[in-house]
C-alpha cells in the first residue's frame, strides 16, 4: 500500500482533524481519494459519475479557507459521494434508470445540501439499483457493483455503491436511503457501518411524499465515530420537511463511550421464525458473548410484530405505484420487472385497506414500545443470507424455504422499518470463506444516539471493521 492509499483508510474524524490543524491539506486528501478511485473503481463500478475537476476546485477553496482562518464546517475537506437517488445540482442523477440517464437536476436534495454546507467535498455519485428497488446493486445504465470481499458476489443495496466506495477507501463518508434496509444491507455485506435513523431525524427534500414515514435518509461510514460525525451534519430540523425532528444534529457530538453493565437487551436469532442461513446464524450467535462481556444482560426474546410484513408491503406498493405508474405512462414499461411488479401491486390497494393497516401499525407501535420498556436494545440478524451471486437478482429460497417476492430474503430488515425504530448494522465477523456478516442493533423509539453507543462498544470490542477487502491488500 502506498502512503496515499493508506491515507484513504484513515477515519474521517482523524482526516478532519489533520486538515483543521494543517497537517494535511484538502488538496492532498482529495487527490489521494481520486487516485484510489482510479485504482479500484474500474473493477468495482461503485462511483458511476465522477466529478474530479470540481472536487479539486473545492479542495483548493477549502485550503484557502484554512489558510485565511475562515470559519469551516465539521466535515471540512472530507471526500464524500452521493447515492444516485439524491438530486445533485448540476450533476447527472439517473436513479439507475434509462428514463433518467441524462437528467441533470437544478437543486440538491436536503441531505446533499447539508453535507456540502458542513464542508464535505463531493467526488460524484454512487451506484444503486433502479429507483433503489431491491437490495442488489445493478441497473441498465451502469451495470452491477460487485462485493469487494468477493467479486463474484453482490454488495447488497440499494446504497451499494456507497458501501463499496467506503470499504475500499474511495470516500470517507457515504450517504444513502433506507426503505426496506438499503443502508443496513450493503453495510452488512461490505463490512462497514450503516444507520437507519429515526423517521425525520435526517429530513429529506424535495420529496413527493413529505409525510411518508417508511423511507429515511442517513449515513454510512467505516466506523461508528465517523457515522456520528456524519449525523452531526445531516440531522436536525428543516421546515421543508413536515416530519423533521426538532433535535439538532449536535446531539451526535456527545461522547460515545458508555457503561453497559446491567443493561438488559433482547437477543433474537430469527425474529420469530424467519429462515436464516446457518453461516449468518453462527456469526450472530458469536456476538452474544461480546454483549455479555460488555456487562449486558442478554435475554432470548423478540417482540410480537406479526402484522409488520403486511403493513410494510402495502405501504411500499402504494408508494411505488404513485411514483412508477406515471413514468410507465410516459416511458412505457422500460423498467426492470420487479419495479413494474411492485407498482402493479399498488394499483388495487383500497382506502379501507390502508386505514386498517395504519390502525394495525399503531397497535404494533404500542406493542413494540411496551417490549422495549423491558429491553433497551434488540439484537438480531441484519440479513438472513450471505452475499449471493452477482448474477442473481435475488435469492429464490433460504434453507429450502421459497421466497415469494424479490425482497422476502431481507424481512429481518424491512420488518424493523415498519416499526420506525432506529437500527444500525455494525460489522459482526466473517464466515470461513471471508464474507462479512453484520449484527443489527435496534433501539428504542427515537433513541438513535443510544444505538450508536452500543454499536461503538461492540465495535471497540471486536475490531471487525478494520479488516480491509482482499482487493485493497
Amino acid at each position: 500500500m502506498s502512503f496515499n492509499s493508506d491515507l484513504c483508510f484513515l477515519p474521517a474524524t482523524q482526516l478532519a482533524m489533520l486538515m483543521r490543524t494543517k497537517k494535511l491539506s484538502a488538496t492532498q486528501v482529495i487527490q489521494a481519494h481520486l487516485d484510489q478511485i482510479e485504482r479500484f473503481n474500474p473493477t468495482l463500478n461503485a462511483i458511476v459519475t465522477l466529478t474530479a475537476d470540481s472536487a479539486m476546485q473545492e479542495a483548493h477553496r477549502a485550503d484557502l479557507q484554512i489558510a485565511t482562518g475562515a470559519p469551516i464546517g465539521v466535515l471540512h475537506g472530507l471526500p464524500v459521494a452521493h447515492k444516485d437517488l439524491f438530486l445533485t445540482k448540476g450533476v447527472r442523477t439517473t436513479f439507475g434508470s434509462l428514463a433518467f440517464k441524462d437528467y441533470v437536476p437544478e437543486v440538491d436534495s436536503l441531505p446533499v445540501e447539508r453535507l456540502k454546507k458542513a464542508g464535505a467535498i463531493s467526488l460524484g455519485k454512487t451506484n444503486t439499483p433502479e429507483f433503489g428497488a431491491g437490495s442488489q446493486t445493478f441497473n441498465a445504465v451502469f451495470g452491477a457493483t460487485p462485493n469487494p470481499y468477493d467479486l463474484s458476489k453482490t454488495c447488497g443495496g440499494s446504497s451499494g455503491g456507497g458501501a463499496v466506495a467506503l470499504a475500499t477507501g474511495m470516500i470517507a463518508l457515504a450517504d444513502g436511503t433506507d426503505l426496506g434496509g438499503s443502508l443496513r444491507n450493503p453495510a452488512n455485506f461490505c463490512n462497514v457501518v450503516g444507520l437507519r435513523p429515526s423517521v425525520g431525524r435526517v429530513p429529506n427534500w424535495p420529496d413527493q411524499l413529505g409525510w411518508y414515514t417508511m423511507s429515511v435518509a442517513g449515513p454510512m461510514a467505516r466506523n461508528v465515530p465517523d457515522l456520528a460525525l456524519a449525523m452531526s451534519a445531516m440531522a436536525g430540523p428543516d421546515d421543508r420537511s413536515p416530519i423533521a425532528l426538532e433535535a439538532p444534529g449536535t446531539i451526535f457530538n456527545q461522547p460515545l463511550s458508555r457503561d453497559f453493565r446491567g443493561v438488559k437487551i433482547a437477543f433474537s436469532a430469527n425474529l420469530g421464525g424467519l429462515p436464516v442461513e446457518p453461516a449468518v446464524a453462527t456469526v450472530l450467535e458469536a456476538s452474544r458473548s461480546v454483549f455479555e462481556a460488555l456487562g449486558c444482560e442478554v435475554v432470548n426474546a423478540e417482540p410480537d410484530i406479526a402484522e409488520a410484513d403486511e403493513i410494510f408491503m402495502l405501504w411500499r406498493a402504494w408508494r411505488t405505484e404513485l411514483r412508477i405508474t406515471p413514468l410507465m405512462a410516459e416511458h412505457g414499461k422500460k423498467f426492470k420487472d420487479t419495479v413494474i411488479w411492485n407498482a402493479e401491486q399498488g394499483i388495487p390497494i383500497t382506502g379501507p385497506q390502508l386505514a386498517r393497516a395504519e390502525a394495525k401499525r399503531t397497535e404494533l407501535y404500542h406493542r413494540m414500545r411496551e417490549f422495549m420498556a423491558q429491553y433497551e436494545f434488540l439484537i438480531l440478524p441484519v440479513n438472513q443470507v450471505l452475499p449471493f451471486s452477482l448474477d442473481l437478482d435475488y435469492p429464490r429460497d433460504i434453507n429450502g424455504v421459497p421466497m415469494q417476492t424479490y425482497i422476502d430474503w431481507q424481512k429481518s430488515l424491512y420488518l424493523i422499518s415498519a416499526l420506525g425504530n432506529p437500527a444500525i448494522s455494525v460489522p459482526g465477523g466473517f464466515t470461513a470463506t471471508g464474507l462479512p456478516v453484520g449484527v443489527q442493533i435496534v433501539g428504542r423509539h427515537r433513541a438513535d444516539f443510544d444505538v450508536l453507543q452500543l454499536a461503538y462498544a461492540f465495535e471497540q470490542s471486536t475490531q471487525f471493521g478494520l479488516t480491509r477487502p482482499p482487493i485493497c491488500l
